[in-house]
């Protein structure tokens, strides 16, 4: 049986920059163990490779305190004996954005690049689940194999799996196919990735060893090429493994023992492979499992770090590069420097146990003070290339308007023509201290009936507040820092069709005092608003009654509160048993109108509740004991302590959706906080937004699901519809939501959740997991009429994510018109969605990105203002694979797979 047979013994460390230690203190650890490596490559040349755990930044960590070590660490990559990459860090692949998992990449086998050495594997050793569509992303990197610990249940060499489960394999080698189709090796840990952990060097320990770890490893490979990884979290380095593998070849002299690397063991196993290999196609989060180790709940463990990373994430991808890149074809730099150090920065609280929220208290504090490190490199990016680009446009027609008109642009860095409402902050009145402040003539300078017209002389009606004064100052690039105070207004109007990738301008007059306004508004009854095609009631217990007048569906019971306990950890929720949720259904809530103009209209509910102040004191005694979370007997407190929640809910002319902004002080602990949103839509499956797809769930869990917690990941929105009517849920760093197993088929998104321990191996009380503190999250409600409808709640969705940008800037002559789009582009089916644009650091070439979220073919059309440049198909790693041509009507068409991810190249 052991004939042929090679054992590839790949010496590893799971390495997690923090988790259960805090950083520096995982960091010193790190130290010892790099030395310590180097030490044994140069005191044994039969130690032959070592894994570094697939992230790079390891390398910069080490160097950061041993920097008289780098010609060491590049010597023996570059000899192949210390094999990196190919990415930057160990992400949670879903809980951070599709360009997020992009960047990863790049920056890793950028890094591994200028190091010399790449291990050419996706390496997923402990991702809580596999995004569907990474084998689409391994291939177009040239990486043809995954490795991955999680997310498909193996049944073993003698069992057969059905064609129907499709997430069972009968070997830990299998097809793993993305949704367009495209496919890389993918193997499974099947004996985790410490299978070969502290190989004995002793005969007859080695005996009784090897008998029980080949027999494990034979139960699951489809090839004789064996996989067992020396190592675990942490894990030292076994120096003696040459001396092991002697002991394991003289016990076994059938059987090759090879101390390994990825590089050789993937290029032996493809030439090994057996015909049938089972194919598993999308997402890999172990739906064939009882449900209780999927670890799903870090989706919802710390919220507020998701926000606080949806916020760091948005700001670069969908706002400071497309303004960067703006700016790049009017001639400005493109930062590759600060975009490197500001992604960098945020990716560094992207592994697993960082961005899941499953990490100890301090790990979680450093967290806070990396997404402002970066959120601040993004903002100075953003203010330089408004000011860039707005110094080029021309704002000369508004001088004939009036004199004193105060111009603004503002700017839309989405992939589709966006109109809504828009806040902008002007300064009135400057004064600079260099030619003297007068503060009382600042404070008594008089504003005047305000309006906001456009370069056409359209006139807009807009609120206006009198900030008063405040001081500023400019920094020149040529001389010293420039203060001034200024009488600062706000305005806050309805911006429409502002192109996309481009921006509108618009000036802020004084107004004709004969000027007549719209006085309608949106209120059309006690506590109801509604439009075109809504009409929105808010019931006493203030829930919501949204009527769709296209479809003719009514929606009613939206925004019930619900709050349940939680007696598990931070990566698993758990509901003490025989528990009632709570909910506000049958409290009566206080309802104000509190804005009601023409373009928009908003209601404050308030909630005043009472919820357990915690569980029991049981709960402590069952987490010191190390009592198993499933088997707790701890319930919630009888002790209430008050509660209250706001709501607002806004509805905007024109708007097919109702934007709501729920604000809280989480004051009780040991419980879930989650929305309801009962749909009454007789469907088995639904549709969330995942990394580069829209992905199909089944409502009800597999056969042997024994978790009574469905939850799963989302990251812009989660979807209900048929041919006839839909709801769409869209969020703003929530990531966690479940489709109830009830009678009206609800969607429930949760808000926070609060627990004291981080649960896993050991007892680590957490007391700032319980999220203690005001709280703020943000919720849009899109009702559609189903079928193809449905892509439009879609798009809306992705846009709901992206603030407007905008610009204060003077008089002036410009290259620009007043009205521009940078890049004219344009999904002929509507079925692409617009993902990136930047320039690539490799070739100064500009790069954009869509993906189609269908399974139908679809063409994206591209027009550059019939300026002759070469244009190409490139792929996530941004190589040139074949120029396009252009179409007779001066634009270039790009024809998409279903559920391509594309990216086109400009040459500038």
């Amino acid at each position: 049986m052991n004939k042929n047979k090679t054992v590839h013994i790949i010496s590893h460390t799971h390495w997690d920059r923090e988790w259960y230690l805090p950083y520096e203190k995982h960091h010193v650890l790190l130290i010892e163990l790099m030395d310590e490596l180097l030490q044994t490559f140069d005191a044994d040349e039969a130690f032959k490779s070592f894994h570094l755990d697939g992230h790079t930044i390891i390398l910069d960590d080490y160097l950061q305190v041993r920097p008289e070590m780098r010609e060491k660490v590049q010597h023996y990559i570059k000899e192949g004996r210390l094999q990196i990459g190919p990415w930057y860090i160990l992400q949670d692949e879903f809980l951070t954005s599709s360009e997020a998992n992009i960047r990863n990449l790049q920056y890793g086998m950028k890094d591994a690049g200028k190091w010399g050495g790449l291990a050419k594997v996706g390496y997923f050793p402990d991702s809580f689940g596999n995004v569907g569509q990474a084998p689409q992303i391994l291939q177009q990197a040239g990486i043809k194999t995954a490795v991955f610990g999680r997310g498909v249940k193996p049944t073993g060499f003698n069992n057969t799996a059905e064609d129907t489960d499709i997430y069972e394999s009968p070997y830990s080698e299998m097809k793993w196919e993305a949704p367009d189709g495209s496919t890389v090796l993918g193997v499974l840990f099947a004996n985790w990735y410490c299978n070969g952990n502290e190989v004995p060097v002793n005969e007859e320990d080695a005996a009784i060893y090897w008998n029980e770890k080949i027999a494990a490893m034979q139960k699951y490979a489809a090839t004789p090429h064996l996989l067992m990884m020396n190592g675990c979290d942490h894990q030292p380095i076994q120096t003696d493994l040459p001396e092991a593998i002697q002991t394991a070849q003289k016990l076994y002299p059938n059987i090759v023992f090879k101390h390994s690397s990825f590089n050789t063991y993937i290029d032996q196993l493809d030439n090994s492979l057996i015909d049938d290999l089972k194919t598993v196609a999308g997402e890999l989060r172990s739906q064939q499992t009882d449900g209780w180790g999927t670890l799903v709940n870090t989706a919802s463990s710390r919220l507020y770090l998701k926000q606080r990373n949806r916020k760091g994430e948005i700001l670069l991808e969908k706002v400071a590069e497309p303004l960067s890149t703006f700016a790049y074809m009017l001639g400005a730099e493109y930062k590759h420097h600060l975009f490197e150090y500001s992604w960098k920065t945020l990716m560094q609280n992207h592994p697993h146990d960082s961005i899941c929220g499953c990490s100890v208290d301090e790990v979680h504090r450093a967290m806070i003070t990396r997404f402002e490190e970066s959120q601040h490199v993004a903002e100075m990016i953003v203010d330089e290339n408004l000011a860039f680009i707005s110094n080029k446009v021309n704002t000369s027609s508004f001088e004939n308007m009036d004199e004193n008109a105060l111009p603004f642009i503002v700017f839309n860095t989405t992939g589709k023509n966006r109109t809504g409402v828009v806040t902008v902050t002007l300064d009135v009145k400057r004064e600079y201290f260099s030619s003297g402040v007068n503060k009382k003539e600042l404070k008594n300078f008089a504003l005047g009936q305000r309006a906001i017209i456009d370069s056409d002389g359209a006139t807009f009606a807009c609120d206006v507040k009198d900030l008063g004064i405040h001081f500023g100052y400019d920094l020149p690039k040529d001389k010293f820092r420039q203060p001034y105070m200024a009488r600062r207004v706000q305005l806050t109007f309805h911006a429409e069709d502002i192109p996309a990738l481009g921006f509108k301008t618009y000036a802020c007059v004084l107004e004709e005092e004969n000027i007549q306004h719209d006085i309608n508004t949106l209120v059309t009854d006690t506590n109801v608003m509604e439009n075109e095609f809504l009409h929105v009631k808010i019931e006493g217990n203030g829930s919501l009654v949204i009527y769709d007048k296209v479809s003719g569906k009514a929606y009613n019971n939206l925004c019930v509160y619900e709050d349940t306990g939680d007696i598990g950890n931070e990566y698993m929720y758990k509901q003490p048993d025989n528990e009632t949720p709570l909910t506000t259904e049958n409290l009566t809530a206080e309802i104000n109108l509190v804005e009601n103009n023409p373009y928009r209209a908003i209601y404050e509910i308030i909630h005043k509740w009472e919820l357990p102040v915690s569980a029991t004191e049981l709960l402590e005694v069952e987490q010191r004991e190390m009592v198993d979370f499933k088997y707790r007997k701890s319930v919630r407190s009888s002790e209430k302590i008050p509660y209250t929640i706001k709501t607002f809910v806004s509805l905007e002319k024109n708007s097919k959706d109702v934007d709501v902004k729920t604000t809280f002080i989480n004051n009780a602990k040991d419980h879930r906080l989650r929305v309801l949103f009962p749909t009454d839509i007789q469907t088995d499956q639904h549709q969330a937004d995942s990394i580069f797809e829209v992905v199909t769930r089944n409502n009800e869990p597999e056969e042997g699901w024994t978790n009574p917690d469905h939850s799963q990941h989302n990251q812009a929105f989660v979807d209900l519809s048929d041919e006839e009517s839909g709801l769409t849920i869209a969020n703003y760093g929530l990531y966690e939501y479940e489709v109830l197993r009830d009678k009206r088929q609800t969607i429930a998104l949760t808000l926070v959740r609060s627990v004291g321990e981080l649960g896993d191996w050991g007892y680590f009380p957490t007391p700032e997991a319980q999220c203690i503190g005001e709280h703020t999250v943000s919720f849009k409600i899109i009702p559609h009429q189903g079928g193809e409808s449905k892509l439009d709640a879609y798009h809306t969705s992705y846009q709901y994510q992206v603030p407007w940008s905008t610009k204060q800037i003077g008089v002036q002559q410009g290259e620009l018109p007043p009205v521009y789009s940078f890049i004219q582009q344009e999904s002929k089916l509507n079925r692409l969605v617009f993902s990136s644009l930047k320039v690539s650091e490799k070739t100064n070439d500009i790069l954009a990105r869509w993906f189609n979220m269908t399974d139908v073919e679809d063409e994206i059309m591209i027009n550059l203002h019939d300026k002759e440049r070469e244009v190409y198909k490139s792929n996530i790693i941004e190589e040139d694979n074949g120029t396009l041509k252009k179409t007779v009507t001066g634009s270039y068409e790009v024809k998409t797979k279903k559920h391509e991810i594309v990216t086109i190249g400009i040459k500038e």
